[in-house]
């Protein structure tokens, strides 16, 4: 299972999230999400947890527990939805099917 870590002190590394879950069982692989510019941790990652059951007694012992002083966030992380990454397909910004002789 994908469990999603939220409101992580940005201190905390990938060794010490994953050293946390492996309390309920083994723990596939640990990520904190990190900004591309800068490098520095977004504040969230994921757990991924092979076991359902151990990631789910995780879950729900973690939720709501404190780390590092802030109260973290666990749950069952959501399927991102598929986005266009190609070109401007979303449409945002720029001129978009307009002339620039429109002004």
């Amino acid at each position: 299972m994908n469990i999603f870590v939220g409101s992580l002190p940005f201190r905390v590394g990938e060794e010490e999230l994953g050293q946390l879950f492996s309390q309920y069982g083994e723990v596939s692989s640990a990520r904190i999400i990190k900004d591309r510019a800068t490098g520095r941790s977004k504040g969230y990652g994921f757990v991924e947890m092979p076991d359902d059951s151990a990631a789910q007694r995780a879950i729900d012992e973690l939720d709501g527990s404190d780390m590092g002083g802030r109260k973290i966030a666990v749950n069952k992380a959501q399927e991102r939805e598929s986005r266009p990454r190609s070109g401007n397909g979303d449409h945002r910004g720029g001129y978009g099917d307009r002339s620039r002789d429109n002004y």
